[in-house]
């Protein structure tokens, strides 16, 4: 299990230091109720490997996570997100992961994978039963563990509201 963990600067705010565990910066984009997940490469040396994931990456030196996951998403799909609106920090001993959110404004056919195997939208309940069905692998794959509590957490926190 994750646990949600504060932090003491802004996401907004440039970080200078290097953390032990590393600093990631994940965007949770999203049409109506369904949200955009990557079918992580089936590479057993990178975490996840063909498991379903949020997109995003590590933030690099001097970068804040707000520029960090801007700059992700740009180069993984080729999607500008104009305004992310922070939703939490998650930390454990493999990461410190910056969550933000932002409605995906264009179609999947609009976007240009460069990271990972498959994209697709899902919907609430297949995030729930933790798998999905990809079309490039032909097979149902799991969604990772951290990413799927993630999400629920991000679905929870929307019906509240």
């Amino acid at each position: 299990m994750i646990n949600s963990c504060p932090t003491n600067a802004s996401p907004s705010e440039p970080r200078i230091e290097l953390h032990s565990p590393p600093e990631v910066a994940l965007a949770i984009l999203y049409q109506g109720d369904r949200l955009l997940l990557q079918l992580r490469d089936d590479i057993p040396t990178i975490l996840y490997p063909g498991c379903w994931a949020i997109f995003g990456g590590h933030l690099e030196l001097g970068e804040s996570p707000l520029q960090a996951v801007k700059r992700e998403i740009w180069e993984e799909i080729g999607f500008k997100m104009t305004d992310p609106v922070y939703f939490q920090t998650y930390s454990d001993q493999v990461a410190i992961r910056h969550v933000f959110s932002h409605p995906l404004t264009v179609s999947l056919a609009e976007l240009n994978l460069q990271e990972g195997w498959d994209f697709a939208l899902a919907s609430p309940a297949e995030i729930d039963q933790g798998q999905l069905y990809s079309p490039q692998a032909q097979a149902v794959k799991p969604l990772g563990d951290r990413h799927c509590t993630i999400l629920l957490d991000f679905l929870a926190e929307q019906q509240r509201q």
